[in-house]
């Protein structure tokens, strides 16, 4: 990627978006006025295609009634297989392996009691301790299932700097105590990127089963997960694809563990032709649909059918390459424009190390994010101490990027966050 023609000059953001190649998508995306919406990474925006097939959706339950299963342009019935099919080349998978079903913490105890099997000396899980709450809580809960104590059978490794987490800890940690191993493929504060091609094939050395959350990678990066061999992975989809809020998520299987049973089985994961046979013995899909539970969020699914053509026809690979150049450039900017505020860069500066947003720390980021959001930016706030820009490859423009950073000096010039209580909202 050419960033030697980056200056902090106006002209230069300008110059910047009219070279940019996946511009037009922008006029797809419904930009809350006013506002320079840099918070993709929690919630993405609302695009006209989502909208569209969340109304095309409505119009056969409406026209339809329950012939909306079978009938349509989206029959209801397999509609999960259809976007796992869609979802593939963004994961790097088969159309076999993907289902869109349920949520990311449902997701997730579906892997962990499928692939959790304690035995002889391993009976531990690995985890890092700065993993999102959920995915604690989903391990904690499950080694209490299997009769553990999550104190002494949940290992963290350990952050060297309360920021990144090092693969060559995760590694050391391998021991013959482990059965099962869930990390984050991107790290939700500081947006790391960790090396799931080397950590799967250091677990498969050592006989461990391993699996990541992909909340924060899905749709920013490209991944390869069938040919690095995961095990598994779940994610959710209304982040940087974009499917609403509470849009149903995606789960991952490998091909070679078709023929497990899932540790939590419904009439959803049912062979489609024999699904509605009504009998009490379960005849599983063989496939990644076999994880399903029970009826799948029609509604909540809707949106994703018009991100994921977005996305079909912008590519992964030219996303990646945007989303780079939008966070280098924000890097940029700050270590240009802020110095002497006492902003400390929380994200790698490596491009290979760095996924789609950038983490700043501040001593004072909730009263910032509050300024900021006063003043038409919106940043996301994580406790104790950071704010998450995450400039979206389809919607976010450098001219944003060039004006935020302007916003936020001319915050700490005149010190207008001073106006606000150093306190997170009830939603960060």
């Amino acid at each position: 990627m050419d960033v030697s023609s980056f200056d902090p000059t106006y002209e230069c953001a300008l110059r910047l978006d009219r070279q940019d190649e996946l511009s037009s998508f922008r006029d797809d995306f419904y930009i809350p006025e006013g506002t320079i919406y840099l918070d993709g990474n929690s919630l993405g925006l609302l695009s006209k295609r989502a909208e569209q097939s969340l109304l095309e959706m409505l119009e056969s339950w409406k026209k339809l009634g329950i012939e909306g299963w079978t009938q349509g342009r989206y029959p209801w019935f397999d509609l999960s297989e259809r976007l796992g099919e869609m979802s593939a080349p963004l994961i790097g998978a088969s159309p076999e392996e993907v289902i869109v079903t349920g949520s990311t913490t449902v997701n997730l105890h579906q892997a962990v009691a499928t692939f959790y099997q304690p035995r002889g000396g391993r009976t531990k899980i690995l985890a890092d301790e700065l993993a999102f709450p959920t995915d604690i809580y989903v391990l904690q809960s499950q080694i209490k299932w299997k009769g553990y104590d999550p104190e002494t059978h949940l290992v963290k490794v350990k952050s060297r700097d309360g920021r990144f987490i090092e693969e060559e800890d995760v590694v050391a940690a391998m021991t013959d105590e482990i059965a099962l191993i869930v990390l984050p493929s991107v790290l939700y504060r500081s947006g790391q990127i960790l090396d799931m091609k080397r950590l799967t094939e250091e677990a498969h050395r050592r006989e461990i089963l391993i699996g990541f959350d992909c909340c924060h990678s899905i749709g920013a990066i490209p991944h390869a997960l069938s040919e690095w061999g995961v095990d598994f992975a779940v994610w959710c989809n209304y982040k940087y694809l974009n499917a609403g809020p509470g849009g149903v998520a995606g789960l991952y299987v490998h091909r070679r563990h078709f023929d497990r049973t899932p540790g939590l089985t419904g009439w959803f994961g049912s062979r489609k032709d024999q699904q509605f046979d009504m009998a009490h013995t379960l005849t599983l899909a063989e496939h990644a649909g076999a994880y399903q539970l029970g009826t799948p969020h029609i509604l909540s699914a809707a949106p994703l059918i018009g991100s994921l053509e977005m996305f079909a026809e912008a590519g992964i690979d030219r996303v990646r390459r945007k989303s780079l150049q939008l966070t280098h450039y924000l890097i940029f900017l700050i270590e240009r424009e802020l110095i002497g505020y006492g902003f400390m860069i929380g994200s790698p500066l490596e491009y290979h190390r760095r996924g789609g947003h950038v983490y700043l720390e501040h001593p004072e980021a909730a009263r910032i994010c509050k300024a900021l959001k006063a003043n038409g930016v919106i940043p996301d706030f994580r406790a104790p101490n950071g704010i998450r820009f995450a400039p979206v490859a389809l919607y976010t423009t450098f001219e944003e990027i060039w004006k935020c950073v302007q916003i936020l000096k001319e915050i700490m010039e005149t010190g207008l966050y001073k106006q606000y209580e150093n306190t997170r909202d009830v939603v960060a």
